[in-house]
């Protein structure tokens, strides 16, 4: 047996009921599995995290169909490899295209892509960390279904684990005891791909007999993992170290591990786009300027490039990491959706209702509506909220020196009503 081959390819699934985790959308009824069942197979794209089986599905299909598979890698394939296997299928039946990272195609790449796809030349099927709505553009994406993979939970990485011990060829000659898994499982953070190459390390270090230890796995796995993997090995955990560093306001721990992922060669759009979110998310009104700074950012890094780009990025996420933080807009959006799906739909009060016709006027759409701006400091104090959560307060403003001026106005408008 060739045990160059990676644990992860070895023991590959060949068929749905073999696949770990993705219930959602492999399980029995499920509509991707009937799908393959009833060979409908349309073009798709699989959108998850690392190592939790886009790869692996896309392969059942074409074998279960047993049609022609064609597999691209969008990090080394361009237009001309893309037209190759067009031409290819012209001459087969229900040709199946695998593109990996298809985030990383560029609009010329992905359009060349389209008319075989309209045609029927090729069942597409993609596969992307990233959100495919920012990554693939619109015409490939209208002629394709989405499906959201999930990581993998911790029963699907422990029977991963186990299947490896038990059926691998290679380990299943070893005696290995799985004596302990906590830190096999916090490693790999849900991703299949990545446990198993954890667990063919820290068995390749041992002799025939094998007792897996949380203190052996770490003694191991600060030895032999990668400093960094912008496929999958520690891209995760990178982009964790680096958006926490910024949250912490360390701007020396965030260029640090910014030029992790710039040496690793990571994705400029991937990193800027991250730290867009951050502006947002953890800084928000205590400085608005940020929110415009990491929009300006990935703009810029979109038309520079690498190398100039890492310059960029080192400038924004020191100035992110050194902004006043509020994560209150957050908190806002969340306890208002908290109340949405408590509530449901709750009617919107008669009077901020629309009434563009009589009969909705009639009915009393718009009635005692009292317009801002005929009022002293273009304000008044009705209800905007449905009855049934009339005055609950979803915004409170950080402890920073911008939202606590947001404060004084708002505790001014609306007096004891929000209790700001």
């Amino acid at each position: 047996m060739n045990t160059q081959v990676p644990l992860a390819e070895r023991i590959r699934p060949r068929t749905l009921d073999e696949l770990m985790g993705q219930e959602h959308l492999v399980g029995k009824g499920s509509i991707l599995r009937t799908a393959i069942e009833n060979n409908k197979v349309h073009s798709m794209i699989f959108w998850g995290p690392p190592g939790t089986g886009k790869t692996t599905i896309a392969n059942i299909i074409a074998h279960t169909l047993q049609a022609p598979f064609y597999q691209l890698s969008a990090i080394s394939a361009g237009v001309k490899e893309v037209r190759e296997i067009i031409e290819q299928a012209k001459t087969k039946t229900g040709a199946v295209l695998f593109i990996d990272e298809i985030h990383r195609f560029n609009k010329g790449q992905q359009d060349a892509l389209l008319g075989a796809v309209e045609k029927g030349i090729v069942t597409l099927i993609g596969a992307t960390t990233e959100n495919p709505s920012f990554e693939v553009n619109s015409a490939l994406l209208s002629r394709c279904q989405v499906y959201v993979l999930k990581a993998l939970d911790e029963n699907d990485l422990i029977k991963l684990l186990q299947t490896a011990i038990e059926k691998d060829e290679y380990l299943s000659k070893k005696k290995i005891e799985l004596k302990e898994t906590a830190a096999l499982l916090n490693i790999s953070g849900g991703d299949g791909r990545k446990l198993l190459n954890l667990l063919e390390i820290v068995c390749d270090t041992a002799g025939e007999k094998i007792v897996i230890t949380d203190k052996y796995v770490m003694e191991v796995a600060q030895k032999k993992i990668a400093l960094y993997d912008k496929s999958g090995e520690q891209h995760y955990d990178i982009i964790s170290a680096f958006i926490k560093s910024i949250r912490g306001s360390d701007p020396n721990a965030a260029v640090y591990w910014l030029a992790r992922m710039t040496e690793g060669g990571e994705d400029v759009k991937f990193i800027a786009r991250r730290m867009l979110i951050l502006a947002s998310e953890d800084i928000g009104n205590a400085n608005p300027t940020a929110l415009v700074m990491a929009n300006a950012a990935f703009d810029a890094v979109n038309k520079i490039g690498y190398p100039e780009a890492r310059i960029i990025l080192s400038q924004c996420a020191i100035y992110l990491a050194a902004s006043p933080k509020s994560n209150a807009s957050y908190a806002a959006i969340e306890a208002a959706l908290a109340a949405v799906r408590k509530e449901g739909d709750l009617p919107v009060p008669l009077h901020i209702r629309n009434a563009p016709t009589k009969l909705m006027k009639d009915i009393g759409y718009g009635k005692n509506y009292e317009y801002s701006h005929s009022y002293n400091n273009n304000f008044s104090p009705q209800e905007y909220l449905p009855g049934k959560i009339a005055g609950t307060k979803f915004f409170d403003p950080g402890k920073n020196a911008r939202e606590e001026e947001l404060r004084k106005v708002l505790k001014n408008l609306w007096k004891d009503k929000y209790n700001y």
